[in-house]
């Protein structure tokens, strides 16, 4: 019976921190894993992971590639990308209606 309910337990916090882990961006079944396998410390950390679509990002200036600000390399073309004067406005902040 105990082991019963530690299945359901950590399936719940699996499901939660999948959840969660697919929010912010990321893979649902790679946080699912991780939320089954350590119930309560898998969740914290989908709770406390940075979210993708809230960095900025900047273009490189060879391929027009708009790559994360905190990239050092395109990874379309390679070229070393210098510290932009303006960033471009993360994924999650909606575009101007024009």
């Amino acid at each position: 019976m105990v082991g019963g309910a530690y299945v359901v337990i950590a399936l719940s916090f699996g499901l939660a921190t999948g959840i969660v882990g697919r929010i912010k961006g990321s893979s649902f079944f790679i946080w699912f894993i991780i939320g089954t396998v350590v119930p309560a410390i898998g969740l914290i950390t989908a709770i406390v992971y940075r979210s993708e679509r809230d960095e900025l990002r900047r273009q490189c200036p060879t391929c027009g590639r708009v790559c994360k600000l905190h990239d050092a390399l395109c990874v379309r073309c390679g070229t070393e990308l210098e510290f932009p004067e303006a960033a471009i406005a993360p994924e999650s902040r909606p575009s101007p209606a024009r």
